[in-house]
């Protein structure tokens, strides 16, 4: 994939389930090096909000594809934030490693984002440094370094204009 190519995200419906829970399986097994996740006795890491995600509203889940539909990743987006009163968060995001360092992110990000205008929260895989990295710079990017960064969460507005309640806010 060239870089820039643009990419498009596709709703994870029922038919996307067991495609969904491998890519999160084998990020939960990328993550489980620096965030200490175990394997159960089936050889699986448990998510027990896998399931929501196909029936509860405020729950989403989309495969990163490009234009022509090869997969490229997947993100989860819900409603559950930490330091707003209400607001969406990237609860899980992957590209697959072959797209990494193209753009891929970067844009279905953006996408996601566009998705739902208002607080968004986001929190990098703990004690991953390139995760964190990554983050900041989108975020940094697509909010004009108007975003908090406390207790290893990203908080800033997705919004016309960034007139929101975080006015005045700037990056680390």
């Amino acid at each position: 994939m060239d870089k820039g190519q643009p990419v498009m995200l596709e709703r994870a419906g029922e038919s996307s389930r067991e495609l969904l829970f491998r890519l999160l399986q084998y990020s939960l097994y990328e993550e489980s090096g620096t965030d200490g996740n175990k394997m159960n006795e089936n050889g699986l890491f448990d998510y027990p909000w896998f399931d929501a995600y196909f029936s509860e509203p405020g729950r989403e889940a989309w495969l990163i594809r490009d234009i022509g539909g090869k997969l490229l990743g997947f993100a989860m987006v819900n409603e559950y934030v930490q330091k707003a009163d209400r607001g969406h968060s990237i609860a899980e995001f992957m590209v697959l490693p072959g797209f990494r360092r193209k753009g891929v992110g970067r844009q279905a990000a953006l996408l996601c984002f566009e998705k739902h205008k208002g607080n968004w929260e986001v929190s990098p895989a703990a004690g991953s440094t390139r995760a964190e990295q990554f983050w900041e710079s989108v975020i940094s990017r697509y909010t004009g370094g108007r975003f908090e960064f406390s207790d290893g969460i990203f908080s800033f507005f997705s919004g016309a204009g960034e007139t929101d309640g975080h006015k005045g806010l700037s990056g680390r």
